[in-house]
């Protein structure tokens, strides 16, 4: 794992992609997508509120970050085969648990997921509050995204897995897992949308933000399809140094005749 620390989100999101850029190799997916994948980044941003917090080489900048901000925080009225506000602030999509049946079992050993019973609704966010509130040196405020009954058969499915929430030094710092992630495309949109959840679980606690970490597992960019996207952050060859599949993909500077 590649570790990148950075002092604001925006260079934090610059670097991470100049290392996919530089230290990744060429694979296609699984939907036949060129993609550089690299291997395992986790991003440290001290004071995740710093401005800057978007690239300005990024084509996704102040008010598309906040609409995408709004969305995860509050919901939107737009279909998808998911969304990360629900998973977060309602989770349990398509469950139910059934009602008890033996008294004399444990709750534990009663519930299950069926096809009868309730609608399993979870506030994960409210969770994570109310469990620093009461337990600040929890390690177990923590949300999940992933749900096998629904997304084993999606072909969208979360990126977002995991956001755990700490309470030390009288900060609240926020770790979030993706199991992949468009470093290019997505992930300055991801970190900004989650550093306002963090801020927002900060508030509620009283308590300033902390550190954020973004782990990213697999981490990659579609140097095809988002070609016009990466030349702001390479410049030409002057700031990053693609590996050669993206150079001749590109041919926009010399380096592409000699890659």
């Amino acid at each position: 794992m590649r570790i990148i620390r950075a002092p604001t989100l925006a260079r934090a999101h610059e670097l991470a992609v100049r290392t996919v850029l530089e230290k990744g190799w060429v694979l296609d997916t699984e939907n036949d997508e060129a993609t550089i994948e690299c291997e395992e980044l986790a991003l440290e941003v001290e004071s995740p509120e710093s401005v800057p917090m978007a690239s300005p080489a990024s084509r996704f900048q102040q008010r598309f970050l906040d609409v995408y901000a709004d969305n995860l925080l509050h919901g939107s009225d737009a279909k998808f085969e998911y969304d990360y506000h629900r998973r977060l602030f309602d989770w349990g999509e398509k469950l139910r648990v059934a009602p008890l049946e033996r008294p004399d079992c444990s709750v534990q050993e009663q519930l299950r997921v069926a096809p009868e019973g309730e609608d399993v609704h979870v506030d994960q966010i409210d969770y994570i509050a109310r469990k620093l509130a009461a337990a600040p040196n929890s390690r177990r405020a923590v949300a999940i995204t992933w749900n096998p009954v629904v997304d084993e058969n999606l072909d969208d499915c979360p990126c977002l897995q995991l956001v755990q929430c700490l309470l030390r030094d009288g900060k609240l710092q926020m770790k979030v897992v993706f199991r992949s992630n468009d470093i290019l495309s997505a992930a300055g949109s991801n970190m900004y949308a989650l550093v306002r959840l963090q801020k927002m679980i900060a508030d509620r606690l009283g308590v300033p933000c902390g550190r954020y970490t973004h782990i990213a597992l697999v981490p990659h960019i579609y140097y095809r399809r988002d070609l016009n996207d990466i030349e702001p952050f390479c410049r030409s060859g002057t700031e990053i140094r693609p590996v050669a599949e993206v150079c001749r993909a590109c041919g926009k500077c010399p380096r592409s005749s000699g890659a």
